[in-house]
């Protein structure tokens, strides 16, 4: 039986994890700023963290708690992301956990933290303890798109994604919101994901799971090749299903792997559709490369060009500059091998233009989403990237007060 997808599903979708959102006063305007999610028992983790030498107190902080065993929840905060302040924010994250394991009446070691927002800050902790505590008389079952609105910074929309399926003939579902649109980048990129289940699996096999599915979701998109302070992946499973162990011996343990793989890829494109002032979304494939590491260099390489990105924007099919940043990606190349592709439309050919007419390539890079194709003929190394268009837009978003 394959996963089907939960209409409506997000962080409460599955069994045994509650949410809340709330505001408590670090948005200036009185938006939700922050959110819980709990579970009714201890849960295993697995977290994936930004790779950034630079690295926000709650990262440091949770980076720690991951190591401690089974947690029960985790703070989120945004409008302010904790980061580049020091011991002070250090304190300020641990105190956050606290808090919310004194008010939970749990432990701190079995708490996580999050923040996500400005760079440079302090947060308001009178403010934050206040809304701990108020988030924790929301907290419920079905209240996971509370949850979602408190993540958001410059997200438009929120972004939830819950599929189900059954393993031993009980109902396993996998849940997840995450907030993201600018400064996204793959290692991570800037952005925060919370992936709930009730599968029962052990702490090394989630590990191993989470690893393989952030590789190829959250590291395989990018906005604008910045990688952010605070980036974070968790992932949360109670075994509240009551299934047998979820091992790779299991005959469903594939199922799980490739159904906790869709739904972060799912949250991650929400982010990539939602990036900053974007027009385009732009699948990059590359292919017939010496190595996969050769695809992966020349596929960043092109999902990160401005020059290539603005071309996006005003619908040019400019290739010339795609084959140029193939040249000096660092991946081997043979110019009068090389193939680019426009949702299947040959538009290189042999390192040279192809008999395709521009207006009908044009056509094609004017739509909302497309896919360029891109063959090396070097050898079989594959490797694919979601990326955007820059615009002015996003510009204006980021160029400060």
């Amino acid at each position: 039986m394959e996963a089907k997808v939960i209409k409506g599903g997000g962080v409460t979708s599955a069994q045994g994890f509650q949410a809340a959102g709330v505001a408590c006063g670090i948005k200036p305007r009185g938006e939700k700023d922050m959110a819980l999610i709990v579970s009714d028992v201890l849960a295993e983790v697995a977290a994936t963290f930004t790779t950034n030498l630079v690295k926000a107190a709650p990262v440091k902080v949770s980076m720690q708690n991951v190591r401690n065993g089974k947690i029960r929840g985790v703070v989120i905060n945004s409008g302010c992301a904790n980061a580049c302040t020091g011991v002070p924010g250090i304190t300020d994250a641990k105190a956050m956990i606290e808090h919310a394991a004194k008010k939970d009446k749990t432990k701190p070691r079995e708490w996580l933290v999050c923040s996500t927002g400005r760079i440079g800050n302090r947060l308001p902790m009178p403010q934050i303890r206040k809304g701990i505590e108020k988030a924790m008389t929301k907290l419920a079952h079905d209240n996971g798109d509370e949850a979602a609105k408190a993540i958001m910074t410059t997200d438009t929309r929120r972004k939830e994604y819950a599929m189900r399926f059954k393993v031993n003939g009980r109902k396993v579902v996998i849940g997840g919101m995450a907030k993201g649109a600018g400064m996204i980048h793959p290692n991570m990129a800037t952005m925060l994901c919370f992936i709930t289940t009730d599968a029962c699996i052990d702490k090394p096999t989630l590990r191993a799971c989470v690893d393989e599915a952030v590789e190829h979701s959250f590291n395989r998109i990018s906005v604008d090749g910045d990688t952010s302070t605070n980036d974070t992946v968790i992932v949360m499973a109670n075994g509240l299903s009551g299934t047998n162990l979820l091992k790779s011996y299991h005959p469903q343990f594939g199922l799980f792997k490739k159904t906790l793989t869709h739904v972060m890829r799912k949250l991650a494109r929400m982010i990539v559709e939602d990036g900053e002032g974007i027009t385009r979304v732009v699948d990059v494939v590359v292919k017939g490369a010496v190595s996969a590491q050769d695809a992966k260099l020349a596929a960043l390489a092109v999902a990160k060009s401005e020059l290539i990105k603005t071309s996006w924007t005003g619908g040019d099919p400019n290739w010339g500059r795609i084959m140029a940043a193939l040249g000096y990606s660092g991946a081997r190349v043979r110019e009068e091998m090389v193939e680019i592709y426009y949702d299947g439309l040959l538009a290189v050919v042999n390192g040279q233009p192809s008999k395709t007419p521009v207006a009908k390539l044009r056509k094609l890079v004017g739509k909302p989403k497309f896919t360029v194709t891109i063959h090396l003929h070097s050898g079989m190394g594959e490797y694919s990237i979601l990326t955007t268009d820059l615009t002015e837009e996003y510009v204006r978003i980021n160029k400060g007060e």
